[in-house]
């Protein structure tokens, strides 16, 4: 509780409150009150009940030892990329991705004074990156904070006009602030993907269509790689995302993690798992869950 400044921290203590009282319907995302994973838990799985975690472990754990029933986690920006630490956190919490969403981002600059005023604008690094061409334009220094809703909380403790904050348009109400400039993004695509993780998979209903997440580590051999798609090919089954990433500080052994398209059962998925399979070192599948998006 103490990370949070000090204007988010009755908020926080009561949506924790709330929370304990009813885990069953906690879902825990990283972020002060107000952050884009608070809108997207409330977009997603309407009339749950939005638990604040200061850090991505500390969302996941809260799903791991059942203070939550699920945690909704941001995964890849359309602008900025992959979210980083995901790919490390996901494969080590034993958690099930059960569901995905699909968030477009428009961000506020907020703070106490004119826009006039500011030099710098706190925020997340992905808000950050996501917002650099306007805040080069406007001459405003990019200040890297841990979330967006945060930096909101940490201006209106701060006080000063020349400090801003770049956060969801709502967090100016939940923290005091004025909307100084709205609608800011460098690209109207700007869109978060987000999934939903559970302790256990929960039964697939309806005919899709679905995705299936995985991770692998190719065999260190020539042309691994090559062989190990092979099996997608040649029985039609679309890989919508696939991204490499090493672990451990060595730069030998890569290990990837790809989205495809349809669901274990499916008779051409099941034998492309087995030529993966026959080609890798391990596969680890992370979830099955319909496609909130076409790809």
């Amino acid at each position: 509780m103490e990370n949070y400044p000090a204007p988010a921290r009755p908020i926080v203590a009561a949506m924790s409150a709330e929370a304990a009282a009813h885990p069953e319907r906690a879902v825990a995302f990283q972020g002060a009150p107000g952050a884009n994973s608070h809108i997207a838990a409330n977009e997603a799985l309407p009339g749950c009940l939005p638990l604040p975690c200061f850090a991505f472990a500390d969302a996941i754990e809260a799903v791991q030892d059942g203070t939550a029933a699920r945690a909704i986690i941001p995964i890849e920006n359309s602008l900025h990329g992959r979210v980083a630490d995901i790919h490390f956190l996901l494969p080590e919490s034993g958690l099930v991705i059960t569901g995905e969403y699909f968030l477009p981002i428009r961000y506020a600059l907020m703070g106490l004074g004119s826009v006039g005023e500011v030099r710098e604008a706190m925020s997340h690094p992905q808000a950050l990156g996501q917002c650099r061409h306007w805040l080069k334009a406007k001459g405003i220094e990019p200040i890297a904070y841990p979330d967006t809703a945060g930096a909101a909380a940490r201006v209106a403790e701060l006080a000063d006009p020349r400090t801003a904050a770049l956060a969801p348009p709502g967090a100016a109400e939940i923290y005091g602030l004025t909307r100084l400039a709205e609608d800011i993004a460098d690209a109207e695509h700007n869109t978060t993907r987000f999934v939903v993780l559970a302790r256990e998979a929960e039964a697939l209903t309806g005919d899709g269509p679905f995705v299936t997440t995985l991770i692998f580590e190719v065999k260190n051999i020539p042309a691994a790689l090559y062989k190990a798609m092979g099996g997608f090919a040649t029985n039609g089954v679309n890989m919508t995302k696939l991204e490499s990433y090493q672990r451990g500080g060595s730069f030998a052994a890569t290990e990837f993690y790809a989205d495809i398209a349809g669901k274990p059962g499916d008779p051409a998925v099941d034998r492309a798992l087995d030529e993966l399979a026959y080609h890798s070192k391990w596969v680890r599948l992370l979830g099955t869950y319909p496609e909130a998006r076409p790809r």
